[in-house]
């Protein structure tokens, strides 16, 4: 959860450049869109690979309380307490 490098912004601008428009790309993020553009380093190369996604997206954005437990047992990861 920390800015994009330049190096990986260009990374991730050519991925989504080379599918723009032919193949599909399937974005999992707890980061509001709104809030993409703090994780970009370089803002010109966060404006190329945002409008590439979200222009033609289909967004599903989930509401509600986190369905994780909010005390979770730190028994060394068996789930056993």
């Amino acid at each position: 959860m920390a800015p994009l490098d330049p190096g990986a912004c260009r990374d991730l601008l050519e991925v989504v450049d080379d599918r723009h428009g032919k193949k599909s790309i399937a974005i999992s993020a707890q980061l509001p869109v709104a809030n993409w553009h703090s994780v970009f380093e370089d803002t010109t190369i966060a404006d190329a690979v945002l409008d590439r996604l979200v222009n033609n997206a289909h967004r599903i954005e989930l509401k509600g309380p986190s369905l994780r437990p909010h005390n979770p047992p730190n028994d060394g990861g068996d789930g056993k307490t």
